[in-house]
This record gives C-alpha cells, structure tokens and sequence, in this order.
C-alpha cells in the first residue's frame, strides 16, 4: 500500500459515479467508497441513471447511514447522443468540492488510503489516476498529469464507447485501464468530452502504443 497523506488541507474531493441497475454491487461496494479512513474532505454523489431494479431504496437507505452521500436522477426521458456524459454532467454540477473525482462502482477502493492517495497525487496537477490489483490488494499506485492535454490520450482510449477491456486486470497499468480519475473542477467538464467518443482503426492502435509507452515504469 502507498502510505500518503494530505499535505494540502484546502483540496476537497467530490466522488462522482452514475450507475444503472447496480443493486448489488452497490450494496457490496459503495460502503467502501464511503468508510475511507482520511484526512481528505470528500463528498460522495451517486447519479441513478433510470434504474429498474432496487438501486434507489439501497441508495435512499445508505443515505440516512451516511452523511457524505448525495444521490440525484437522470430521468430516462432525456434524450442525448452520449447519456453517459449527460449523467455525469448532472453529477459534476452537484458536486461542491474543488476537485472532482469519476468513478465506477465496480471498481470501488481497495486501501484505506484510496482517497488520501488521490488528493496527495492531485496537489498542484490538473489530473490524477488511481491503479489496483485486484489479486494484491495491498498495492495501489497514483498517477499524475500537470495538465488535461497530457491524460487526454489514456481517456481517450480508456473511456471510449464501446471500449473493451477495460475491465481486465492483464496488463492494466501499462494499458493504462485505471480505476478511478480526478480532475481540477475547472478541468473536469472539458475532461467529460473525451467519454463515450468513438475510437477506432489506426487512431485506436496510435493511442494504445502511446500510452503503453507512456506507463512501461509505472
């Protein structure tokens, strides 16, 4: 496990996620995201993206359990070329932190430092990754970018529509498949333009080798 610790006090985090019909991982994983052991302040905002299943009583029963969790709707009725970015877009605009963090509910913490990492590792850049490994839980690297410019291709390519792979463990720092991402709020709704693009042929194979060159240390 990384041992890092806030040196910035003035750095908050806000945890965005959107989930659609994720009851269970909910149940199993959103505890984890919200029992971190830190000295970062963090808020927690869930965006329930039209769920049929029992997403909204768990998410309504873990919100008188706890404080840090906010929860809105994205109504199904909405119509938009990319739903994914809309949610999020609905998320961030909630958020009242100065830094914003993307994350997926099925790739939750695995150290109790998750969130401490991440703010160390964003202090003084404009984004900042988080890597686990799921067979050893113990290590958890953090990776930043002075600027959005310099993250875009690792976005790109992990956060493309349709984009496979992005949840196997092979190879996933050098792939650069994190497991979560922050962002500076003033970053962060450029930052959302690079989700759900379509990415393909020779542009795919260009932003693969790049950022595989890019991490062959990290």
């Amino acid at each position: 496990m990384t041992e890092q610790t806030t040196k910035n006090p003035d750095l908050q985090l806000s945890v965005v996620m959107v989930v659609h019909d994720d009851d269970i991982a909910l149940e199993q994983h959103l505890p984890l995201f919200l029992e971190q052991e830190c000295d970062t302040h963090y808020e927690v905002i869930v965006v329930d993206d039209s769920s049929s299943d029992d997403t909204p009583n768990i998410l309504k029963n873990m919100k008188e359990k706890h404080p840090l969790l906010h929860t809105t709707f994205f109504p199904k009725s909405v119509v938009n070329p990319s739903r994914i970015q809309l949610a999020l877009y609905v998320g961030i605009k909630a958020a009242k932190s100065n830094h914003i963090m993307i994350a997926d509910i099925n790739r939750p913490p695995t150290s109790p430092n998750y969130i401490d990492g991440l703010a160390e590792a964003l202090n003084g850049q404009e984004v900042a990754m988080v890597y686990t490994d799921r067979k050893r839980q113990e290590e958890t690297v953090f990776q930043s970018f002075y600027s959005l410019e310099d993250a875009a291709p690792i976005i790109r390519k992990v956060e493309r529509r349709s984009g496979k792979g992005h949840n196997s463990q092979r190879m996933k720092k050098k792939r650069g498949v994190y497991d979560a991402i922050a962002f500076r709020q003033e970053r962060v709704f450029e930052a959302i333009r690079f989700y759900d693009q379509s990415v393909k042929g020779i542009e795919l194979l260009r932003l693969r080798l790049q950022v595989f060159f890019r991490n062959m240390t990290l």
